[in-house]
């Protein structure tokens, strides 16, 4: 039978920075345990252990004393909250102004661990005005109640372009786990540079429409009508009847005279 003892015992300095690794990357402490096959509670008092000293070596004495005090660590995780797009190499530089120590960027990014901020990329998203966001929250609160067979008169249809050229633009933010959709933690951008390909499509409860590409070029209020509400918007609200509810955005092709008329 194992001995408990020797696995705490032998638990190497690369174990043990695998672990924390796994952690890092927000896996939990239950499913990291279970996976090296050790104790819930040794891998979450190693780290606790890297949260709060910054390793997850085993130590044998006192150590080396710590290089940053507690407010050192509060300005640290202070900076990258103000301005999350700074490295850490910046961070680094600005705190060693800032004390007159030196501070390594690997000592800023521990620190920034240990306040529970990694380095994540944004989400990229179509900009939202605060009138957007209040409209969209008041059709939610009037919807909450629906049933299944209200939603299933429902065609939600959107257009997305892909881009044909890499980004090479890697930009990373400091964020906390869980606050993926943050306003803080989002670049808004609605204009796309470089070649891409438009795509256009529709879902509803059990049903999905073809995805439709675009040909290159604008897509105008005629194009519009043409190519996605005549071949398919129109065939659905056919098969639906009256009760046929039709969902867009307030793109300008989709709001000309032309694509009124035929909705």
């Amino acid at each position: 039978m194992a001995n408990n003892q020797s696995v705490r015992r032998h638990l190497d300095a690369f174990t043990r920075g695998r672990i924390i690794g796994k952690l890092e990357e927000g896996r939990s402490v239950t499913s990291v345990a279970a996976e090296f096959g050790i104790a819930h509670s040794i891998v979450s008092r190693l780290w606790r252990q890297f949260q709060t000293t910054g390793t997850a070596i085993r130590g044998f004495s006192s150590g080396r004393p710590r290089g940053t005090t507690p407010e050192d660590d509060r300005y640290i995780v202070l900076q990258a909250r103000r301005n999350r797009r700074q490295t850490e190499g910046e961070i680094a530089r600005h705190t060693t102004q800032a004390t007159g120590r030196p501070i390594s960027r690997f000592t800023v990014a521990r620190r920034l661990h240990g306040g529970g901020l990694f380095a994540r990329r944004p989400v990229r998203c179509v900009p939202l005005t605060p009138a957007h966001r209040r409209r969209r929250s008041l059709w939610c609160r009037e919807h909450r109640n629906w049933r299944d067979n209200e939603w299933g008169r429902v065609l939600f249809t959107d257009e997305s372009r892909f881009s044909l050229s890499s980004d090479s633009h890697r930009i990373l933010i400091w964020r906390e786990r869980g606050s993926r959709n943050h306003p803080s933690n989002i670049i808004e951008r609605d204009r796309y540079g470089g070649r891409g390909v438009l795509v256009w499509g529709g879902i509803m409860l059990g049903s999905r429409t073809d995805l439709h590409i675009f040909d290159a070029g604008s897509v105008n209020g005629t194009r519009y009508c043409n190519e996605i509400l005549l071949p398919y918007v129109r065939l659905f609200r056919g098969a639906m009847g009256l009760q046929f509810l039709f969902m867009d955005d307030n793109a300008p092709c989709h709001r000309t005279v032309a694509a009124e008329q035929l909705l």
